[in-house]
């Protein structure tokens, strides 16, 4: 069993790639329709939508979830790529260091392409300040992702598989009805959505198991994430959608306090996800135990006949 655990040789060689590719997949939804900057209130000249220039992620305040869903996706899919490699020491230094090559450079192209078009004033310059440092702060939750499912154990693996799959609900919102094409999909999309999170925070629970204490308190977390995020979520999105709000700092926490509270405490609202995740992961654990038991029964079988 040790030796199953033993890391790839070679894996380093290939990490940095992975990394790069994951990072590159978590903004596949983005750039395949076209990756043309949300319009800006900012701007300072009047742009047809397709006429935005090209950007590598959507800046804007209307559209921050969705950049979080962007980075967060992709480092967790290095992560993933990183635990089938069983990178270690310098396997798992050059994996994150893939994510951030990308991650940055896709920040650093947006925040020029940004900045070019923006008006010559001083909110201008606050916008791209507040917007770079929520991008910032989402690569470093997403380098935290990548490390959890890459190198921890179970439980610590665990607790990222969550973050990640809570940053797949808008990463698939972009893939079904996507910030480009308006409100094409929406439908589909207002069905299909609020079950992305919790069914794959459920399968990672099944995959984890529950045999241990910490394996246990790690399911618990992961509920408590899966129950808080879409509050989260919500309450941003409505306090930095509505520009008026925008304009007072103090109103706009004001106004996403209050979104978030009842967003968290309407028991239509808080249960679903939670009963959604315990369900997949109690059928998750069901079929696990059933098939590790199985290879067990045949020994006692054969020597019975």
């Amino acid at each position: 069993m040790s030796a199953a655990r033993e890391p790839w040789r070679w894996a380093w060689t290939v990490a940095l790639p992975v990394g790069v590719a994951g990072a590159i997949l978590g903004l596949l939804p983005w750039l395949a329709y076209g990756a043309r900057l949300p319009a800006q209130l900012l701007w300072d000249r009047d742009v047809r939508p397709e006429a935005m220039p090209f950007a590598l992620l959507p800046f804007s305040f209307v559209t921050v979830i969705l950049i979080f869903s962007l980075l967060i996706v992709g480092a967790a899919a290095a992560g993933i790529g990183g635990r089938a490699l069983r990178v270690r020491g310098w396997g798992l230094v050059l994996l994150v260091l893939g994510v951030l090559l990308v991650q940055v450079g896709a920040t650093v192209q947006t925040v020029g392409a940004v900045r070019a078009g923006l008006q010559d004033r001083l909110e201008s310059n606050v916008y791209v300040f507040a917007l770079v440092a929520g991008t910032g702060l989402s690569i470093l939750v997403g380098l935290v992702v990548t490390v959890l499912i890459a190198g921890a154990p179970r439980a610590g693996a665990l607790i990222g598989l969550t973050i990640g799959a809570i940053g797949m609900t808008a990463w698939m919102g972009q893939l079904i009805a996507p910030v480009a094409q308006g409100d094409s999909g929406s439908a589909t999309a207002a069905v299909i959505l609020p079950w992305v999170a919790p069914v794959l925070t459920g399968i990672a629970i099944a995959w984890s198991g529950i045999d241990s204490a910490g394996r246990v308190i790690a399911a618990l977390a992961a509920l408590v994430l899966i129950w808080v995020a879409p509050a989260v979520t919500t309450a941003l999105f409505n306090a930095l959608s509505n520009q008026v709000l925008v304009r007072s700092s103090s109103d706009v926490i004001d106004y996403a306090i209050g979104v978030f509270q009842a967003a968290l405490l309407t028991p239509d609202l808080a249960l679903r996800p939670i009963l959604a995740t315990a369900l997949v992961a109690g059928v998750g654990l069901g079929v696990r135990a059933l098939v590790t038991r199985a290879p067990r029964r045949a020994p006692a079988s054969a020597t019975s006949d």
